[in-house]
């Protein structure tokens, strides 16, 4: 039975995902959009969305334990001073996922997971650029069945 199991392992054990997300969640912070895994994404979600919930609250304890998680004390700063600011009004639902298509090397779902409240200071690429980046899959030309034998036998 799934009751209960709603963790997303990653195909890692607890520490390297522990730390995956970490990492990913600083990223997120530093930038204010990253490109990434449908899969990452889907699992960071959750891990960024309780971490500003804790910086909405603004005390001691909850910067903390935010250093705890993220252990960088720069990010945390800006998590604390710009980044949980800007969603101060929002009740929930603080990151955007928005699915780009299949990566050409190894056709992964891609995605970018961004801040809906950013700060007006960051000016990056719209998404349509990285869309550009991640090329449409290709579809395998399927010749019929008649002009296969046309090709065989013709000469």
């Amino acid at each position: 039975m799934r009751h209960r199991s709603k963790t997303v392992k990653l195909k890692r054990n607890a520490s390297h995902r522990r730390a995956l997300l970490a990492n990913l969640a600083c990223n997120l912070i530093e930038h204010g959009r990253i490109k990434t895994t449908l899969g990452k994404a889907k699992a960071l979600r959750p891990v960024a969305e309780k971490l500003i919930t804790l910086a909405k609250r603004d005390d001691l304890h909850s910067r903390r334990l935010a250093i705890a998680f993220l252990r960088q004390k720069e990010t945390v700063q800006k998590l604390f001073a710009e980044t949980a600011p800007a969603s101060k009004d929002r009740q929930g639902g603080y990151c955007r996922i928005t699915k780009l298509g299949a990566r050409m090397s190894d056709s992964a779902l891609m995605a970018i997971i961004e801040w809906v409240d950013r700060p007006a200071s960051e000016e990056e690429a719209p998404v349509e650029e990285f869309a550009a980046e991640v090329p449409a899959p290709k579809k395998a030309a399927k010749k019929k069945a008649s002009e296969a034998v046309v090709e065989v036998t013709g000469e």
